[in-house]
Order: structure tokens, then C-alpha cells, then sequence
């Protein structure tokens, strides 16, 4: 029996250091992107087995989703760092502004996430021994004045490093730096003053602007200082310096940016685009990979889905990290040498897919609000769904409507609702928005004209209290449900509604999708499905009530 049991112990060791020296490795493919649709600047760290995954989500609400994987590939949400609106919220702000660049890291049991509040109070940095939460209140760290900080431990000691001022008077527009100062990592509060270690960028004569998001790592002998630089657009890149020291002095790397895809044709099919706010990552396998922010326009630099998050493998040459993404750029896939592990109850987050949220019990963890959370304003069940109650604001105005969306993932897809609702007066709409933001949205919406009940369609005007009409049809019951649909196809958006559930009316098709695109609302954000219901200014006791939101992905990339 003994004898046995050593057998299996020999074979499992075996198995083991087969699989991890890669002769008897099991293949994985890694999709692009691996979170689509609006997850924009990217930060991971590795705990163990373990991987967590944070984001940006300016003034949407709940903030910070906190994503878990085990493989790189197969994400589920675990939590949100800013979940509690004790914590902050942002009435009043634009939808762009917000929560700016987390960043996550692992010390002696504790995680930290640190990010930038803008326009208000500025950087912060929140703690908890569970990544799923919850979260503490945030700490505030006036001294560091600039955006995008993250942490690097080291010992006893952490640095906090952050994109900032440059040294006196700037010498040119976007001229920016990188400075570190220490915190105190029981306190929380920073010791000593902070020092530039980067002035501008890799080569200050050339103008480099926008050097951001810095991330601090050791490897071997060497301390990394990598950043993203060329802004947040088309001549967005990743570049590395290295130091002996913490605190530098920093030489950059001779053959700089290490990730860019902006010397890439124009003209290629499928592009990947503004490729930059990386972090590396120790895989399962053993080997470095970047995790970090890309776009897929659907013409020149038109996308909807914002900026997302992606994967790419990291070669070390001469003890300098150096992303290899393959030829012609960034690819969609790449087979890595460790297994799949897949999560229960996780929906896909990369490729083509497809789900059904329904409102029983509890609110999906990815949905979001408008701001804050008015937990008073809506209701779960199985009978009825999501139950909201229609609220005088409207999502032209920086407040809180009744408003809970889904991230837009793919620029071709459909969203669809069933919707019971029963308008009182011609002020009181309920239905489905694609929203970019305040000034850029389509409603499809139920409501009635002269006591009859019809079906709407509102585009977003310059003025928050008149949007522009640009179809209607009537409904043939006041109170039966009716079932709205809104196709996304790249530069166009289909809109229809069903009463039966079958039979299907267009009520205008090919709408300006640009209207929606990053590149003509400015900002950083992309586009969400929302559930939304608006009495438009005026009080009201009437609800709307949906049943589920069905999403379906089908972008051309991913068909084989």
C-alpha cells in the first residue's frame, strides 16, 4: 500500500514539473480583449495562484469593478472598490471626469488600490484584506498632486508614483513628469518630499508628452519604471527606464516605446489602435505579460466600446522588458502554454457571446449607475423583474436618474428589454438609452400623446431639456408590455420594438453611430445599454418595470 502510495505521489510531482517547465505544457488561448467594451486603464497583481483586475470608471457607480482570474482569460467580478456612497460619489461631475487610472497592489495581507478623484480632493488610496471587499473609506494624499498613482513596496517602505507637474514653468503643451515619494504603509500617510525621476519622457528634446501611468517593478538586480506616453489616442505607447536604485537615476531603453501600434498601417483590417497604460504580469507559465488599454475603431479612430482591456506577451532582451505582439501589431489571440480555468457563474468577457440578466434577487455586479446608487429607487423580483421608479432627473443633467446600464462590449451587437410600463402623461418615458454620455445618447422609449400610447425615439441635443425627436409610432395597448430592441453595427444603430415577442417593427434604422463614438463626444468613457425612466422635470408616484436584458455580441473579428 506504501508502495502505492509513492507511485502517486512520483507521478503527480512529475506531472507537475512537467507542466511547468512546459514539456508537458496544456494550451490556452488568450482572446483580445480580454474585458471588451469600456474597461479602460488596466492594473492587475498576482497573489498566489490568483489574479485581480481593476479599471477605471470615472463617475459611473459602483467604482473600480474588481475582476478575478485564474488563467488570464476567463474573468469573473468579484466586488467593487468604491461600493458604498459614504465612500464618495460624484454628483454634479461629467461623466469623464470621476475616477481616473486605479492602480491594485498585495502587501503582508493587505490590498491597496490607489487612484485620482478628479476635480475634487485628488489622489487617494483605499485598503482590504478581501480583494471582493469590502473596501475602506479613502484615505486622501495631499501631497501627491497630479493623477494616476500606484504603489511599489519595498520592505517596510512603499513609493508612490504618480504623473505630475513638471519642474518649474512647463516648456511645452503636455510636457508632464513622474515623480515618487514614500508612504508609510501602516499609516497611509506620506513621508518625506517627492522627487522627479522623469522629466517629460524618454528624450525631453523631442517634446514626449502625456508621460502617465506609472508602474514601478524589480527584476533581478534591475528596479523598472515603465509608463505609457503620446496620450490616450492614436499616439499612445509604453516606454521603460531602469535604475539600481528605487529612486533612481533612470536610463531609458535605447529602443523605446516598447508597445505601439501607431507606426502601423491605416488602412489594415481590423485595427488595434492607441495601444499603451501597460503593467506586467507574471502568467501561470512563468512568463511576463502585458496587460494594458487598446481600442478597435470601426473606422479611422470612430469606436464606441471605449478603450479596453487587452494581453500581450513580454520577452525580457538584455535584461529590458520588450513586448512581442507578432506580426502587424497587437494580435487577437495568442496560445500560451498552461491550462484553462474556468470559474462557475462567470460570463464570458472576451470573444462573441451572449447572456441574459435577470433581476430576481440581486443586481449583476457589472451594472452600473448614473454617479451614485439611490438604493430606494428600485426593486427586484421574480414576477416583475427590475421595478424603477421614474424620477424627475433626466440623463442630460450631471445628477442621479433612474438609470442602470450595461456596458456596450462589442460594436456589433443587440441589447434588447421587456418592458411593462404605464404612462400617465406625455412627460413620463420609460425604456432602453445607448448612452455615451450627457450630450451624446439615443432613448427609445414608451410614452403617450393625447391619452394614446406610442413608441418614441429621442437623439441628445446641446440643450438637456429638448432632445430631438426622430420617430415615433403608436402602440396598440396602454398597458401591455412591449419588448424594445436597439442594434449597434459600427457607425449605425438599428432601433425596433415588438408587442407579441415575434413579430418585430423597425422603427428607424441606420442612426448615426459616430454620434456616440469617443472621437465626437470627447472624454474617456464608452457606451452603455440603459434600463432608464424619466418623468422629465416633474414629480411622479409611476414605476417601469423590466423583465430582463438580453445581450448578444457578434463582431466580425472573432468569426471563423
Amino acid at each position: 500500500m506504501k508502495s502505492k502510495h509513492l507511485r502517486v505521489q512520483i507521478a503527480a510531482a512529475a506531472a507537475l514539473l512537467l507542466q511547468t517547465t512546459g514539456l508537458f505544457a496544456q494550451s490556452i488561448e488568450l482572446v483580445n480583449p480580454i474585458m471588451t467594451g469600456f474597461y479602460p486603464d488596466p492594473s492587475i497583481v498576482k497573489v498566489g495562484p490568483d489574479y485581480y483586475l481593476v479599471n477605471s470608471t470615472f463617475s459611473y457607480f459602483p467604482g473600480i469593478p474588481v475582476m478575478h482570474s485564474r488563467d488570464l482569460k476567463n474573468w469573473k467580478q468579484v466586488g467593487n472598490v468604491i461600493s458604498r456612497p459614504s465612500q464618495m460619489n460624484f454628483l454634479g461631475d461629467r461623466m469623464t471626469r470621476g475616477l481616473f487610472a486605479p492602480a491594485i497592489e498585495y502587501h503582508n495581507g493587505t490590498y491597496y488600490v490607489t487612484c485620482t478623484l478628479i476635480d475634487h480632493k485628488g489622489n487617494f488610496v483605499v485598503t482590504a484584506k478581501n480583494p471582493a471587499g469590502p473596501w475602506s473609506d479613502p484615505t486622501f494624499l495631499p501631497e501627491v498632486r497630479g493623477i494616476d498613482p500606484s504603489l511599489y513596496f519595498e520592505g517596510d517602505k512603499a513609493y508612490v508614483i504618480y504623473n505630475s507637474d513638471p519642474p518649474g514653468t512647463p516648456l511645452y503643451d503636455g510636457h508632464r513628469s513622474i515623480k515618487m515619494i514614500e508612504l508609510n504603509p501602516q499609516t497611509l500617510q506620506t513621508v518625506g518630499e517627492a522627487k522627479i525621476v522623469v522629466n517629460g519622457g524618454v528624450d525631453i528634446s523631442k517634446k514626449p508628452v502625456w508621460i502617465e501611468g506609472p508602474h514601478l517593478m524589480k527584476r533581478g538586480n534591475w528596479y523598472y519604471l515603465y509608463a505609457a506616453e503620446g496620450g490616450t489616442s492614436v499616439n499612445h505607447t509604453e516606454v521603460v527606464f531602469r535604475s539600481k536604485e528605487p529612486l533612481g537615476p533612470f536610463v531609458p531603453y535605447e529602443k523605446n516605446p516598447i508597445l505601439s501600434q501607431r507606426e502601423l498601417p491605416k488602412d489594415r483590417k481590423d485595427p488595434i489602435t492607441s495601444a499603451g497604460h501597460a503593467q506586467f504580469v507574471e502568467g501561470p507559465d512563468g512568463k511576463t505579460y502585458a496587460i494594458f488599454l487598446a481600442v478597435r475603431p470601426y473606422e479611422g479612430n470612430y469606436y464606441n466600446t471605449g478603450r479596453e482591456t487587452f494581453i500581450v506577451p513580454v520577452e525580457w532582451k538584455d535584461e529590458w522588458p520588450v513586448t512581442v505582439p507578432g506580426p502587424n501589431g497587437v494580435q487577437y489571440a495568442y496560445k500560451a502554454n498552461f491550462p484553462e480555468v474556468k470559474q462557475p457563474g462567470a460570463r464570458p468577457q472576451s470573444g462573441n457571446f451572449r447572456y441574459t440578466l435577470t433581476f430576481e434577487k440581486q443586481l449583476d455586479p457589472a451594472l452600473l449607475f448614473l454617479r451614485t446608487v439611490d438604493s430606494t429607487n428600485f426593486s427586484l423580483s421574480k414576477a416583475k423583474g427590475l421595478t424603477l421608479k421614474l424620477k424627475p432627473e433626466t440623463v442630460a443633467e450631471t445628477s442621479n436618474p433612474a438609470f442602470i446600464g450595461k456596458r456596450q462590449q462589442h460594436m456589433y451587437c443587440t441589447a434588447e428589454t421587456e418592458l411593462t410600463f404605464v404612462p400617465k402623461a406625455a412627460n413620463e418615458k420609460a425604456g432602453l438609452v445607448i448612452f455615451q454620455d450627457e450630450k451624446h445618447f439615443y432613448y427609445l422609449c414608451k410614452s403617450v400623446d393625447n391619452g394614446k400610447p406610442l413608441l418614441q425615439l429621442f437623439k441628445s441635443t446641446a440643450d438637456a431639456k429638448q432632445p430631438e425627436l426622430l420617430a415615433q409610432a403608436p402602440l396598440k395597448s396602454a398597458a401591455g408590455s412591449v419588448q424594445l430592441r436597439i442594434q449597434a453595427q459600427g457607425d449605425a444603430y438599428n432601433f425596433g420594438f415588438s408587442e407579441n415577442g415575434k413579430t418585430w417593427t423597425v422603427l428607424k434604422d441606420k442612426v448615426d453611430g459616430k454620434f456616440l463614438s469617443t472621437q465626437v463626444a470627447g472624454g474617456f468613457i464608452g457606451c452603455l445599454f440603459g434600463m432608464y425612466a424619466t418623468s422629465s422635470g416633474q414629480p411622479t408616484t409611476n414605476t417601469a418595470a423590466f423583465k430582463w436584458l438580453k445581450y448578444e455580441g457578434n463582431d466580425p473579428m472573432y468569426k471563423k
